[in-house]
């Protein structure tokens, strides 16, 4: 029996609308170089840059709110791609951090450059960050992470200038 290519591209982890083959790079973490066509009818190579992290850095931080001064420790990504702090949606909501609306929504796209399954940053949270007996007030943006509860990114690598083994 001949499967829908939708059908297909599901089956194999991809994405809807998305090639088997852009979803075998996507999963695999290896840059491809791809040649597309421009209008002219011209074609140019381009490359898709979506590299696998060599070694995830994990921090043991603590987060306390504003308000109550209840706090919580969790473990944090360090991610140097990142171009902010953000925290994840879920633990927003099981913690009863207090949400702070934007004035306008932002629009984020994961590390792959697909759009966030959460669409866009409406809210952010104000927090007390607790690492290595340093503590300071930040505001972190609040988007679905999956797994991950927290991502510290290059504003915090910026400030911090942390040592990696």
């Amino acid at each position: 029996m001949v499967q829908p290519r939708e059908a297909k591209a599901q089956q194999s982890g991809a994405r809807p609308g998305e090639p088997e083959s852009v979803a075998k790079e996507r999963e695999s973490g290896v840059p491809t170089k791809r040649k597309s066509t421009t209008k002219e009818g011209g074609s140019r190579k381009e490359v898709r840059r979506t590299f696998k992290m060599l070694r995830e850095v994990w921090l043991n931080i603590g987060v306390e709110k504003i308000d109550t001064h209840e706090g919580v420790m969790i473990k944090a990504l360090l991610d140097s791609s990142t171009t902010g702090m953000f925290m994840d949606r879920q633990m927003v909501a099981k913690h009863g951090f207090k949400l702070q609306k934007l004035e306008r929504p932002l629009m984020v796209k994961n590390v792959d450059g697909t759009v966030n399954s959460g669409g866009a940053i409406m809210h952010q949270v104000e927090c007390n960050v607790f690492y290595k007996g340093h503590m300071e007030r930040m505001k972190m943006d609040i988007c679905d992470l999956g797994k991950t509860e927290v991502i510290l990114g290059i504003p915090w690598l910026a400030a911090h200038n942390p040592e990696i083994n």
